[in-house]
């Protein structure tokens, strides 16, 4: 018998996951050849524009978050991960908030990359689900970043 073909895609990715990988690779190379404070300016600006366009409460935790990070971080470069406001130090993400609306999810989360030296023993935490963003939450959140830097 011979082989049936398969019309219909696959539904490996869902529409959310292709639009972050196809602007991934769009960030990568935005920031690929621009000197350290072209790279620094540009990354400010599509950090605030990617901000500008969330639905609240995204919108109103990734600007607090973006507060804190410059304040508490400032030698992490502002960038976009995935479409995501990410900070990167030496061009690797550190750390990254990711809106509950990226993908229709019931929290937002802010993660940290490998690069974050927050190894506490063999096992520690790298994401936070969030709904919000108390003054607490933004204390302990800037303590993190701090920490995360070495």
């Amino acid at each position: 018998m011979p082989a049936k073909k398969t019309t219909s895609k696959s539904n490996v990715w869902t529409d959310e996951e292709r639009a972050a990988m196809q602007e991934a690779v769009r960030d990568k190379k935005r920031s690929s050849g621009r000197d350290p404070e072209a790279q620094r300016a540009e990354g400010e600006r599509e950090v605030l524009a990617k901000i500008a366009e969330l639905p609240e409460p995204d919108r109103g935790m990734a600007q607090k978050i973006h507060a804190i990070v410059s304040s508490v971080a400032p030698s992490l470069v502002p960038r976009t991960f995935y479409g995501m406001p990410a900070y990167a130090r030496d061009g690797k993400v550190v750390c990254f908030f990711k809106p509950a609306s990226k993908f229709k999810e019931r929290y937002a989360t802010f993660g940290f990359e490998a690069g974050a030296r927050l190894d506490q023993g063999t096992m520690w935490p790298t994401s936070w689900a969030m709904t919000g963003l108390t003054a607490a939450d933004g204390k302990a959140l800037a303590e993190l970043v701090k920490r995360s830097l070495g």
